[in-house]
């Protein structure tokens, strides 16, 4: 059965113009995503979801397929990924093409690992997960997590102020890197599957340091 993977990049970045192809070491931070999946052998198409031709002269240039452009309903910033991932679907289904296996890489990705994608997709074979995404353990404990009002401090869950550290339970962040899905459920699934990877793997970009952030990173991956 053929795997499908889905490259959801929309123009108008505002906090960083044109964040999707912007140069990243040298080269546009999408293609990062495109060749990821190209050198994974685990996709039969590799399609870009976007509204901007720029984007989409990007994508078809390092080998993506942009089969349709996205509507103008999930163009803004107000679209989620998970609207995003369900038109798309949607989209092929019209044109009478399924796959059993889907896989949303997000557009400014460049950290992804082989390894971290193959270990999504075998866990999503060997478990009985809906979904499955990667994801990031908290430096501190989120349970003594304070306010910080007008110069105040006072703790959200004040039954934690005197508990260790150690003995809170663990908690992790969507890494915001892919998401494995079966093409017949979507983002929209009650069983979701994780595995934790280390903050080196992964950088949330949305402003110009967090950029800086994931170059860093990625110079510090190369290395290893």
């Amino acid at each position: 059965m053929e795997n499908l993977v889905i490259i959801p990049a929309r123009g108008g970045s505002q906090r960083i113009p044109g964040k999707n192809i912007a140069p990243f070491h040298g080269k546009p931070i999408i293609s990062y995503s495109i060749d990821i999946a190209k050198i994974s052998g685990l996709f039969q198409e590799i399609m870009v979801s976007t509204d901007d031709p720029k984007i989409a002269e990007v994508a078809l240039e390092y080998g993506a397929s942009i089969p349709f452009f996205r509507s103008e309903k999930n163009s803004d910033h107000f679209a989620t990924i998970s609207d995003v991932v369900s038109e798309v679907l949607s989209s092929y289904r019209d044109l009478g093409k399924t796959f059993k296996y889907v896989c949303c890489i997000l557009p400014t990705s460049p950290l992804i690992s082989l390894y971290n994608l193959r270990k999504g997709y075998e866990l999503l074979l060997s478990e009985k997960y809906h979904s499955v995404r990667p994801v990031i353990r908290y430096s501190y404990p989120v349970q003594r997590a304070v306010f910080l009002k007008d110069g105040k401090v006072d703790f959200i869950h004040p039954e934690n102020a005197r508990v260790r550290s150690q003995d809170l339970e663990p908690a992790f962040h969507d890494a915001g890197q892919f998401y494995w899905m079966y093409f017949d459920k979507g983002m929209i699934a009650t069983e979701k599957g994780g595995f934790e990877i280390s903050e080196l793997e992964a950088q949330d970009i949305d402003n110009e340091m967090d950029w800086k952030l994931a170059e860093l990173k990625y110079s510090l991956l190369q290395k290893k």
